[in-house]
């Protein structure tokens, strides 16, 4: 009997759960990485899940529901999971729980003996306790929010799982407002780094990515308030996506822009002092911080790291530019090259960054970017080799694998544009 594409996939899908599920019970919390095979294994098994998406027209929905219900379940999983020992979600509560209190995240310090007796046993493990907070402000009140309803890491990386879903549902509506396969939405929901930086680990980036998902939506409705002021949110979690604003360019009314920058305006109002806007440990971390960086460490010998962020941030914009001449608000693509080329050029490449990224790879075009969702993986292993005394530095096999297969996929995409087109001018010709 011949295999259909939706036998294939409901067993790249029990790869994928078999796989994560491992991932997740092998996980201890002590400071180590994810368990690096079954995650490999389950990159794979997203790869070839997609390779069978980009080859499909449509699937029955019932192959649609299993394959969130699996995404669900190991999601949950990685919910029982301990969380890492300096994981940033330890951050995440005591900022929050330092606003409780009355205290500005960004000036405040989590090793300031005047604020010993607020620690829980769940914040005193928490990184760089020397550093204010570098998060933007809709990050901070996030936090604030969320450790107002429970104090918890686990509250929080609940209330990222439900972003997941949140961002399912969205991506579910705006297929069916382009006429594209729902099947697509397995293309977010089945890949490893979900489960592994939201349920797992927790990272707020996810927030963003819902944010930046709605305002992509309310794009495509026209509901111009509503996409300008989910952009301003999304930017006030993260500043990754502010090189998208040349996409808004004519698409949101000026009234709308003005209400968005307000917007942004008034998260920081909690945190101004002495009439300075605070941005705590930002500068530290683009002046000092290092991590999966090989362009920024190329370009670090030329110019200083503030010349080489602003270069980062130039690069996106001209791209978003590019694509807002060349394509319509439906593009999904222009909302994934931008801060791809931007955080290519970044000083600190987490895997958690790509979750930006990940409800927007439905063309072939963005196939480098699922690329690297997957090939970053091997990056987890520096965790692994800090527990066992090594220094903090990956491996020169992980950046070549890593970037060499982006760096491939890239040239095999503009290879077959190339040849297609001089088929094409052939074949034109007299």
């Amino acid at each position: 009997m011949k295999l259909t594409a939706s036998h294939r996939l409901y067993g790249l899908g029990a790869i994928l759960f078999v796989s994560l599920t491992i991932c997740a019970r092998r996980f201890e919390g002590r400071g180590e990485a994810f368990p690096v095979v079954p995650l490999v294994i389950a990159g794979v098994a997203y790869l070839l899940a997609t390779r069978e998406f980009f080859c499909t027209q449509s699937l029955p929905r019932r192959v649609v529901v299993i394959g969130l219900v699996l995404a669900a379940v190991w999601q949950v999983a990685f919910l029982g999971i301990p969380t890492g020992s300096d994981g940033d979600v330890r951050r995440y509560v005591w900022d929050g729980r330092l606003q409780r209190f009355g205290y500005n995240p960004y000036i405040v310090v989590p090793d300031d003996p005047v604020v010993a007796g607020l620690h829980t046993a769940e914040t005193r493990a928490l990184n760089h306790p020397d550093l204010p907070s570098p998060y933007p402000p809709g990050a901070l009140l996030f936090f604030r929010a969320i450790t107002a309803i429970h104090e918890s890491v686990l509250a929080l990386r609940v209330a990222f799982v439900i972003c997941d879903v949140a961002i399912v549902l969205v991506l579910l509506d705006v297929l069916r407002e382009t006429g594209q396969g729902m099947h697509w939405v397995l293309a977010f929901a089945w890949n490893p780094l979900l489960a592994t930086e939201t349920a797992g680990s927790g990272h707020i980036d996810i927030v963003g990515a819902l944010l930046l998902v709605v305002s992509f939506a309310a794009l495509l409705r026209r509901w111009r308030t509503i996409a300008a002021v989910a952009f301003a949110l999304a930017v006030a979690v993260k500043f990754l996506p502010i090189v998208l604003l040349p996409l808004y360019w004519r698409r949101v009314r000026i009234r709308d822009a003005v209400l968005g920058a307000g917007t942004f305006a008034l998260l920081y109002l909690p945190f101004v002092h002495d009439g300075r806007i605070p941005v705590g440990s930002l500068g530290i971390y683009l002046q000092s911080f290092r991590f999966n960086d090989p362009v920024f460490t190329w370009l670090e010998r030329m110019a200083t790291p503030r010349v080489i962020t602003g270069l980062a941030i130039l690069i996106g914009v001209l791209i978003a530019m590019r694509f807002r001449a060349k394509f319509q608000a439906s593009s999904a693509d222009a909302f994934v090259w931008p801060m791809a080329a931007s955080l290519l050029c970044a000083p600190v490449v987490y895997p958690w960054y790509l979750l930006w990224m990940l409800p927007f790879m439905r063309s072939v075009s963005t196939l480098p970017i699922v690329i690297w969702t997957v090939s970053i993986i091997p990056t987890y292993i520096v965790w692994h080799l800090r527990t066992v005394g090594r220094p903090w530095v990956l491996p020169g096999w992980v950046l070549w694998l890593e970037y060499g297969s982006v760096a491939v996929t890239g040239a095999m995409i503009l290879l077959r544009r190339v040849v297609r087109r001089s088929s094409a001018a052939s074949g034109a010709s007299p």
